[in-house]
């Protein structure tokens, strides 16, 4: 079948792999423009467009996709279909009636529920226990159209969003390439979503990542899963970002008061510190410093020394 494949992250790359590989004509790969990144602010290309120069694929990408003259190009390509995996931005009606097969969307959770953005963060941050990639026939709206095909992913006890993405993305790449011939050969029925069920998610910001002490020890570990590797979950310690990368719940440890100001350190062993939360201790086990690389506990501590009663929160707080 004829494609044009439309993604920027990492998450659509293995769908796009995974079409080649099947044997498709990729017509042509559309993906956000190069954009600055990183200290230096050194101009890189989408993981998405890399993957695309690999394998010769003509690369298209459009400031906004709306306009006539990107409206055109894409109708010069002659497509049969369009595949689109977290391409980042919204296809008008025009374009979604351009193509024989119309568009079809990899979205990373079984639809209706976790429409929109985020929605391998929000799984963690929400502690379900299975979530999976929908196949859905694009229509107006944010991941309102049909579905198509769907299968179910479990979320481990101990998932991060980036161990959870890549389950993700595998998945939706085989089901990418299940769904195409079903397509062409008019073997689907689609689904209806029902609107009662439907959840929404946003875009999370890094401020999000900023701990609540208050919140108890299991809802401030899935934070820090839920935004593993980014934004990261974070607190403050004398005034300077404290990332925290691993950790778990862990009451009832034994010669460690639990009640306290939440917040502050109520115990400290060789490789672990425990924080005491609204609700539960945290073992806090990984841990990055502003200016420092991200290291165990046990590192930590040799150049940064915790005692019982240091307070974790805002810019002001480590006392």
């Amino acid at each position: 079948m004829k494609i044009v494949f439309m993604g920027t992250p990492d998450f659509a790359v293995g769908a796009l792999e995974a079409l080649v590989r099947a044997g498709h004509d990729i017509r042509a790969v559309v993906t956000q423009p190069d954009k600055p990144k990183g200290r230096g602010k050194e101009v890189q290309m989408p993981p998405v467009k890399q993957c695309a120069l690999q394998y010769g694929i003509p690369v298209f990408q459009p400031v906004k996709i709306r306009e006539p003259e990107a409206v055109e190009t894409l109708r010069g390509f002659g497509a049969d279909l369009f595949v689109v995996a977290a391409f980042g931005q919204i296809l008008t009606e025009e374009l979604l009636k351009m193509p024989k097969f119309g568009c079809i969307n990899i979205h990373a959770s079984l639809l209706p529920k976790y429409r929109g953005a985020s929605p391998i963060q929000w799984a963690i941050l929400n502690g379900e226990t299975e979530t999976g990639v929908t196949i859905q026939q694009m229509a107006k709206g944010i991941d309102t159209g049909d579905i198509l095909l769907k299968c179910v992913v479990p979320v481990d006890g101990r998932e991060t969003a980036e161990s959870l993405h890549d389950k993700l993305r595998d998945a939706g790449a085989d089901l990418a390439v299940r769904v195409i011939p079903l397509i062409e050969r008019g073997e689907l029925e689609p689904e209806k979503q029902k609107e009662e069920d439907a959840t929404y998610v946003t875009v999370l910001k890094k401020s999000f990542g900023q701990i609540d002490w208050t919140n108890d020890a299991v809802s401030i570990d899935r934070l820090v899963r839920g935004l593993n590797p980014w934004p990261s979950a974070y607190t403050y310690y004398h005034g300077r970002t404290l990332k925290v990368w691993e950790c778990e719940p862990a009451d009832g440890q034994e010669g460690i008061r639990e009640d306290g100001e939440a917040g502050s350190v109520a115990g400290v062993a060789k490789d672990a510190f425990y924080v005491r939360t609204g609700n539960g201790l945290l073992k806090v086990t990984q841990v990055q410093l502003e200016g420092k690389k991200r290291m165990g506990v046990k590192d930590f501590l040799l150049g940064c020394p915790l005692e019982e009663g240091a307070v974790f929160g805002g810019k002001e707080s480590g006392r």
